[in-house]
């Protein structure tokens, strides 16, 4: 039964793809709260590792993360914005794994301002999503997973609510340390707008792969992102990276995000440049109980970012 449940979300697909459209609200959605997809480029839907905070990024990945697992996440962003995370797995049996993930950012203070550019106090900004996680191991290599989301905005004395769902599948041969997958973000909408006009969330279409190479100690990563909209080169829709393993607790990671490397060119003197957005690194290390990642990035030419994550079992 479970088996059918997810082929017919899959097959859904298409025609809610169309449905899509490309003007969307809560886009902090958007940003990677791994270190390690973060490290790997910002997308990445296919890592297998023993790393609760993959369930932001693809609800079936959970299915190999150790019973118990609880995750703190912290990211600098730009002047005056913060950005956390956190997450909980616990396995239900021998298949199912379930959990529950939050996600807060705060914008800070900023001034009211009248049309005659007169100050009239402050206010304030803020996105939540707090969601809930089912994934199912259909087969020895096939595994599902379903995030359900609850999300609100505050800006001011305004705010509104929105609903959505993430799909995951991810098929993994341990045999040939291949692993492929394909992810539904962020399906849904607002049930309460700011105004009278309803906005959609940003939902993204991807499929990724990573390989690793034989006894060689590398795995290359490749994710295809919004194949929900194919506005732009074909070669913005992809987006790479590469683990060298140092130890088996040890790994450094590289990215390259096509897409952001364009939408973050800025004019200069001499043509166009996007200040190294687009580029990311981090590294991490992973034992027994206690896991630690970071990240570094720029989601902007004008400011970087990093991102850490903590993890113990219990």
């Amino acid at each position: 039964m479970k088996k059918v449940v997810f082929a017919i979300l899959f097959i859904l697909f298409p025609v809610i793809t169309q449905a899509q459209e490309s003007r969307t609200d809560y886009n902090f959605l958007r940003l990677p709260m791994s270190a390690h997809a973060a490290a790997l480029g910002g997308d990445n839907i296919t890592i297998i590792e023993d790393d609760p905070t993959l369930i932001f990024h693809n609800p079936a990945l959970i299915s190999s993360v150790s019973d118990k697992s609880i995750n703190l996440n912290y990211m600098t962003y730009m002047e005056g914005v913060k950005t956390a995370s956190a997450s909980f797995v616990r396995m239900a049996g021998e298949k199912a794994t379930w959990g529950v993930s939050a996600q807060y950012m705060d914008y800070g203070t900023m001034k009211e301002m009248t049309p005659d550019n007169i100050q009239t106090g402050t206010f304030s900004a803020k996105d939540i999503m707090v969601g809930g996680t089912f994934a199912y191991t259909l087969t020895d290599k096939l595994a599902g997973g379903v995030t359900g989301k609850f999300i609100t905005s505050a800006i001011g004395g305004y705010n509104s609510v929105a609903v959505g769902v993430d799909l995951g599948l991810n098929y993994y041969s341990p045999e040939n340390e291949l692993s492929i997958s394909a992810v539904a973000r962020n399906l849904g909408g607002q049930v309460k707008a700011f105004d009278d006009e309803f906005e959609k969330i940003p939902f993204d279409l991807q499929i990724g792969i990573s390989k690793k190479l034989g006894n060689a100690p590398l795995r290359f990563s490749a994710t295809m992102t919004g194949l929900n909209n194919w506005e732009g080169r074909f070669a913005d829709h992809f987006v790479v990276g590469a683990d060298v393993m140092i130890t088996s607790n040890i790994y450094i990671a590289g990215g390259y995000n096509f897409r952001r490397v364009k939408e973050m060119k800025v004019p200069e003197e001499e043509g166009e440049s996007s200040h190294g957005a687009g580029l990311s690194i981090g590294a991490g290390l992973q034992l027994e109980r206690f896991k630690m990642q970071m990240a570094y990035a720029k989601y902007h030419v004008s400011s970087t970012s990093l991102l850490f994550n903590v993890t113990y079992t219990l």
